[in-house]
């Protein structure tokens, strides 16, 4: 755990920051070279009189797209379909299901244009990601303290098993947590004019992640200090390690 806090401390941030500054640079020179901000690689590459310099980009952008969509965008929800049904989705299924998804969900639409991607798509997608990231994150480290009971997360009838597979706790909590995101949601979309314009709700969605992550947090350690007190695990000893019910 010390190593990944570390690691993780020390690259993640110089590296977003990098990234960040590139991107903005670029987008920046484009406007001073073209005479307006041009944000999409592609469309900066396409403007490049050098053949050679192209084909090199264009190469390098596939590359990149890639192996970034392997590692980061498809093990996740591959994973996810194969644990619906583990008996009759495969990893390898999990991963084609993605894949059909991520044409049909049509992505070109969503980074046609900067503000539809950042305001429609970016933020919208990280409302449900924070309040995914504080059930996980209230579950893991404030109720269990980091232990968990390997096994049982492997058991069909195990302690995780909670509900018929689902811990109503975490449903209701992801559910509450990004219901204050939903108007301004539907303003970005254009499904409603009958909210004032700015209001409250605008600056909550603007804030979605943080607020969606803070309110699951709180509301599923309420949740599960109401509805149960038996399922905290202690770990006892480093080697063959015995794991009890408190």
């Amino acid at each position: 755990q010390r190593d990944q806090i570390v690691g993780q401390a020390l690259s993640l941030p110089t590296t977003m920051a990098f990234f960040s500054f590139i991107g903005v640079a670029v987008t920046s020179a484009t406007t001073v070279i073209y005479g307006k901000a041009i944000w999409d690689p592609v469309d900066v590459m396409s403007r490049m009189e050098s053949k050679v310099t192209l084909v090199i980009a264009m190469f390098a952008i596939i590359l990149a797209t890639l192996a970034t969509n392997i590692a980061a965008n498809v093990v996740s929800p591959a994973n996810d379909f194969a644990h619906l049904n583990p008996r009759r989705i495969s990893f390898r299924i999990g991963g084609l299901i993605t894949a059909v998804i991520g044409v049909v969900m049509m992505p070109w639409k969503l980074i046609e244009t900067s503000g539809g991607y950042i305001f429609t798509w970016l933020i919208a997608y990280s409302a449900l990601l924070g309040a995914v990231g504080g059930v996980m994150i209230a579950d893991y480290w404030a109720i269990r303290r980091g232990r968990l009971d390997v096994d049982d997360l492997y058991r069909a009838d195990g302690r995780y098993r909670y509900v018929s597979g689902f811990n109503p706790a975490a449903v209701i909590a992801l559910v509450l947590a990004i219901l204050p995101c939903v108007p301004g949601f539907l303003r970005v979309i254009g499904a409603t004019t009958k909210l004032p314009e700015p209001n409250f709700f605008d600056h909550v969605y603007t804030y979605a992640w943080f607020v969606t992550f803070g309110l699951a947090f709180v509301i599923y350690l309420v949740l599960m200090s109401i509805t149960t007190s038996q399922d905290l695990i202690v770990h006892e000893g480093h080697e063959g390690t015995r794991i009890k019910t408190i």
